[in-house]
């Protein structure tokens, strides 16, 4: 067995109770720091290895100083590439003391869904401001605590909504209160891939497996930003082409989400086919973004002809110098925890219809 495999083992079924315990860190020092924020990234998978730490080689206000993994290996690699302290390497046995390294000032927690509670909170609690890879986690309680933990100890919470730093994907969001187009009726988005896995935590159900724990929250996301308004009511159905491997979470799911004003969205996420769609239509034009959540870049236009076609040199990095100027100017981060919790209640939702053959659930 993997030494990440037995983590995550270890880790749901016996760290939970230490992650709600509030006495361990009541004394902490919280320091402020001055010029870059020490980042240390919380798993090593790909999203950290080839999106996250090559971002932060990038970024002007915050650096890699630390990690946390349970393979060795991958600690030999890091530490010689990224040139990291011996000190600033932790695993996830003695990752609560990372509480007294005040070199590390963001704890990036880059694990699956499952888990991200715990070690957020942990983080919290260990005086460290706090980036959670979305989806915040698995359900809306754990959300809550998150919250709660970030704001009892002073911390900033940031859920990874890279696409809401985005320039092209903010141009849509004015759009939603602007309303340069008249009033906006209907949206469609759609995001997805074909993955060829099939021994992977999106596969299985204990670690938030499933395409809404991934894929799903993008175009969910999108149609809440895109229309500037919250849904009020769900019809979904989950499907799988791919039984043997989907075994016990969906591969697709297609979703319809209505809201106030009889606004309407079509969503759809799979595991099973490549999309990537955003399209707005309203009573004067329409507008989309095609794709609108690829890593190389988002780009679209308007009905009269108007591109939206922004660029900045790497979305990963300026969500994390946002995110970092947020702390170090002490302001609202762009993306809090209450976005997070709000994508979740509809996921909720979302299964619920599911599991009911597609039936309207109501969203309070």
């Amino acid at each position: 067995m993997s030494s990440r495999r037995k983590f995550i083992q270890q880790s749901l079924s016996g760290l939970g109770a230490l992650a709600l315990s509030t006495s361990a860190f009541a004394s902490i020092h919280i320091p402020q720091r001055k010029g870059k924020l020490g980042v240390a990234l919380v798993g090593l998978g790909y999203y950290s290895t080839d999106l996250l730490a090559p971002a932060l080689q990038l970024t002007e206000h915050c650096e890699l100083k630390g990690i946390v993994t349970g393979t060795p290996h991958k600690a030999e690699t890091w530490k010689a590439k990224y040139n990291l302290s011996d000190k600033n390497i932790y695993n996830y046995n003695n990752f609560d003391s990372i509480a007294n390294n005040d070199e590390i000032d963001v704890v990036y927690v880059v694990l699956p869904p499952s888990m991200h509670a715990e070690y957020s909170i942990r983080a919290a609690k260990a005086g460290k401001h706090v980036w959670c890879e979305k989806p915040m986690a698995v359900t809306t309680l754990e959300c809550q605590q998150m919250i709660d933990a970030a704001k009892s100890n002073k911390r900033k919470l940031s859920i990874g909504y890279r696409l809401q730093h985005e320039p092209n994907t903010r141009k849509i969001m004015q759009f939603a209160k602007e309303k340069p187009y008249g009033k906006i009726l209907t949206v469609i988005a759609q995001a997805g891939y074909f993955d060829p896995r099939t021994d992977h935590w999106k596969q299985k159900k204990s670690l938030g497996g499933g395409v809404m724990g991934d894929m799903g929250v993008y175009p969910l996301n999108a149609a809440r930003y895109a229309s500037g308004l919250e849904p009020i009511s769900v019809s979904a159905k989950a499907s799988t082409t791919r039984p043997e491997i989907y075994k016990e979470v969906e591969e697709t799911m297609e979703f319809h989400l209505t809201f106030p004003g009889n606004v309407t969205a079509s969503c759809l996420a799979s595991f099973g086919k490549n999309l990537n769609e955003l399209k707005v239509t309203c009573e004067k034009g329409w507008y989309e973004l095609i794709p609108f959540q690829a890593y190389s870049g988002v780009n679209g236009k308007t009905s009269d002809g108007k591109l939206l076609n922004a660029t900045i040199p790497n979305e990963q990095a300026r969500q994390m110098d946002d995110d970092a100027l947020a702390i170090i100017n002490n302001t609202n981060v762009l993306v809090p925890g209450e976005e997070g919790w709000k994508d979740i209640h509809v996921v909720e939702a979302i299964y619920k219809s599911a599991a009911q053959g597609g039936k309207e659930v109501k969203i309070g």
